[in-house]
């Protein structure tokens, strides 16, 4: 009998290992939160997207109110354009603007969309054309760099 409370009990943390460790894979491809609403498509353009990955959040207000559908490169004006899929139930007006930032200093890097103050709102397919590009960490830590590189250059003179 306690040979079989035994295996009970291996078999239990087993499965809740297996449960964490899938808990942890849905985290980590970020698919925890799959929302099964209905969307529209909005278009958006960036010069730079830095990290963005498709599946990242879109958030307004902090809340998520839909998600990166596809990234692809229009090569004509060398822009990346961005499918934004918006969830139904959240109207944006036509002149709002979206720009792409990071959570925290190193974190996932999500789509903001601020509203603006048009009376029409988005519709599927419509185009977002006020956009601001990610902020590369690696090209403001080069910039800094030659800023006091040059700094140090004028002060030896």
């Amino acid at each position: 009998m306690q040979r079989k409370s035994l295996d009970l009990w291996v078999g239990l943390f087993v499965l809740l290992g297996a449960a964490a460790l899938f808990f942890l894979a849905m985290k980590a491809g970020n698919m925890s939160t799959i929302s099964f609403a209905e969307t529209y498509p909005v278009i958006t353009k960036f010069d730079n997207i830095g990290g963005l990955k498709p599946r990242a959040p879109v958030k307004s207000a902090g809340v998520v109110v839909g998600r990166v559908g596809d990234i692809s490169f229009d090569d004509k004006t060398f822009q990346a354009v961005v499918t934004l899929n918006l969830e139904s139930n959240y109207k944006f007006p036509k002149d709002s603007s979206a720009k792409i930032l990071t959570s925290g200093l190193l974190g996932e890097q999500y789509i903001g969309i601020e509203p603006g103050g048009d009376t029409n709102n988005l519709a599927a397919g419509d185009r977002i054309r006020m956009t601001q590009s990610a902020v590369v960490l690696e090209s403001l830590i080069s910039q800094f760099l030659y800023s006091k590189a040059a700094e140090g250059k004028e002060g030896d003179q």
